[in-house]
């Protein structure tokens, strides 16, 4: 009996996490409320607080969610590339398809990123690894002064989700189409740099 209440319950947390999770994602964390979570996972905002009894408990709970239902790309693999083409190739070949799985949701929550209390922002999340891979992308290059800025720059701009959102889901490229066309900005930015 005590399993069996035990399972619904997690259930029940599980429901509601799915839902807090499809509302961030389609009309953004910041514009999610605790009303339309319950309606949507199908309980009443009692038993949302009694799960939930704040922002931050959800928040990590969705975290948590997210990172597990769609896995963001492991920068640390990359670095066993040595080659800078080719770890770039791989790293948006790679970060391209998580884009598709998840890269309209992102899109929703990066834009809602301003709105939301600091010590939401504070707790460890994708956002932050996507934020790390251009520097694994950019340590092959060993680039200094003026080179390093127009690749970070460069590089930042390709593995951005807006990037992908642009390139991918408004203008119909094929993600190879898209990494083809980075690959060749980030090497076009290289080049200028060790001439200029």
């Amino acid at each position: 009996m005590l399993n069996r209440r035990a399972e619904r319950q997690d259930e029940t947390r599980e429901r509601i996490v799915d839902a807090a999770v499809a509302l961030h994602h389609t009309i953004g964390p910041a514009h999610t409320t605790d009303v339309a979570i319950a309606e949507k996972a199908g309980v009443t905002r009692r038993t949302f607080y009694r799960h939930f009894p704040d922002e931050l408990s959800l928040f990590r709970a969705c975290t948590s969610h997210s990172f597990e239902r769609w896995p963001p790309p492991q920068a640390d693999r990359w670095r066993r590339v040595a080659d800078p083409k080719a770890r770039l190739r791989l790293a948006l070949g790679e970060l391209y398809a998580y884009y598709r799985d998840a890269g309209a949701g992102l899109v929703v929550i990066m834009h809602d990123r301003t709105l939301l209390r600091a010590e939401l922002l504070a707790l460890p999340g994708l956002a932050d690894s996507l934020r790390a891979m251009p520097g694994v992308l950019l340590e092959p290059w060993k680039a200094r002064g003026r080179r390093r800025l127009l690749l970070t720059a460069a590089l930042v701009h390709a593995t951005a989700v807006t990037t992908w959102q642009s390139l991918v889901a408004q203008q119909e490229l094929t993600d190879e189409e898209a990494v083809r066309i980075l690959t060749a900005m980030v090497l076009a930015a290289a080049t200028k740099a060790s001439r200029g």
